[in-house]
């Protein structure tokens, strides 16, 4: 497991990510008085709202990345291109997050937003592909 030492501490910043997120937004949700749950108005000039999706978002798309990167260590996937994938996407993921959080015309939908969210789509599959191409090969 040590040739995946990179690849590890990269899947471990995505989870503290995500809880830093989490945090982030129950402690903005508290300090505005909102329960917690779906924000409403659901605009992307609600602050709070773009918070919440974006510890949300975080959330989702922890799983399908994270489960693969696991099985690529457990199927042998060259512990270099696995830290460039991990790696990669967590620098999609924070720029993401960055984008989201600041809000303007950067972060609506259709936007630079969008396009880092395909991108780390496109990671999360090529991560995929080479795993299952290792696993059956």
């Amino acid at each position: 497991m040590a040739a995946y030492t990179f690849s590890i501490i990269g899947v471990l910043a995505l989870c503290l990510t995500s809880i830093a997120l989490a945090i982030n937004s129950g402690y903005s949700k508290g300090r505005a008085g909102v329960l917690s749950g779906p924000i409403l108005p659901a605009a992307d000039e609600n602050p709070l709202y773009r918070i919440d999706r974006a510890h949300l978002n975080s959330v989702e798309a922890l799983a399908p990345f994270v489960v693969p990167a696991v099985l690529a260590m457990m199927v042998g996937v060259g512990p270099t291109l696995l830290a460039t994938l991990v790696w990669l996407y967590v620098l999609v993921r924070v720029a993401h997050v960055a984008i989201y959080l600041r809000g303007g015309n950067a972060a609506k939908g259709g936007s630079v937003r969008t396009v880092l969210y395909i991108a780390g789509c496109m990671v999360t599959v090529i991560l995929i592909v080479v795993t299952g191409w290792i696993a059956i090969a």
